[in-house]
């Protein structure tokens, strides 16, 4: 049997996700998650590399896009089916893959820990933004937790072309061109004026409308970059079914800024 990763490695890991401390539970529990995440990841990483290369014998990244390498390779090993062997490119992206699906935790984590005014996330901080399982028709179907921060990005700090590439990257796995990132720039500050603007003339303001707004604001600012996230993908989905191998100004031209 393959070992699951130690708490002490899951709390080093983590250490570079989060300025706040985890609790030994949440470590634990943390573990289990991304255990449970290889148990879901593996089986489609196989499939999707037998339906590329049937006579395929070993787990392939078939998009060829840290955890501890060796432990993440035996576990991955361990939920293999009907290939023989995991392939250094498909470790290294079932590392990036979990690494992504355990930010995506900590950062909801992180945002409801906030609001409890505690500096320490604890398992029910964990239980609020928990990934959960439906079952339609066709089998289950995971939902994952939305990243609403990019890493890295403070709220309030301009949109840079750096940051869409990145998250084009991240997300629509795909590169963008400049006048693209131009446009999408454009169309992200005309959105969060506009969005401003329907705030200020439709909200019901309380006893302190400066403080509402405010508020509104700032969570105005943590929506848009899932807007961008959202306009990346779609654009990709366009460009993908297209043939082309980035997302370009035409891709954008179809979509919808205020969808």
């Amino acid at each position: 049997m393959a070992k699951p990763y130690s708490t002490s490695h899951i709390g080093f890991v983590s250490s570079g996700f989060t300025d706040m401390r985890l609790s030994g539970a949440v470590k634990e529990q943390l573990v289990d998650m991304l255990v449970a995440e290889i148990d879901r990841m593996v089986p489609s990483m196989e499939e999707a590399t037998l339906t590329a290369t049937p006579d395929k014998k070993t787990l392939d990244d078939t998009k060829r896009t840290r955890l501890n390498y060796n432990r993440t390779r035996e576990l991955m090993i361990e939920r293999l089916n009907n290939l023989e062997s995991v392939g250094s490119e498909a470790v290294q992206a079932g590392i990036e893959h979990l690494e992504t699906y355990l930010k995506k935790i900590l950062h909801a984590a992180e945002s409801v820990a906030t609001k409890d005014r505690v500096n320490t996330i604890k398992p029910r901080h964990l239980s609020a933004v928990a990934t959960f399982q439906e079952a339609p028709e066709e089998g289950e179907r995971h939902v994952e937790i939305e990243e609403d921060v990019l890493e890295g990005q403070v709220s309030g700090s301009a949109l840079t072309p750096a940051m869409i590439r990145k998250m084009a990257k991240s997300f629509a796995r795909m590169p963008v061109t400049d006048s693209a990132i131009e446009e999408l720039i454009d169309w992200y500050y005309e959105v969060v004026d506009e969005t401003g603007q329907n705030i200020r003339e439709h909200a019901q303001l309380g006893s302190n409308p400066a403080n509402f707004i405010d508020a509104l604001d700032k969570m105005k600012e943590l929506m848009m970059l899932g807007w961008i996230r959202r306009m990346l993908v779609r654009a990709a989905a366009d460009a993908e079914e297209r043939g082309y191998k980035r997302i370009d100004v035409e891709q954008l031209i179809n979509l919808d800024p205020f969808e």
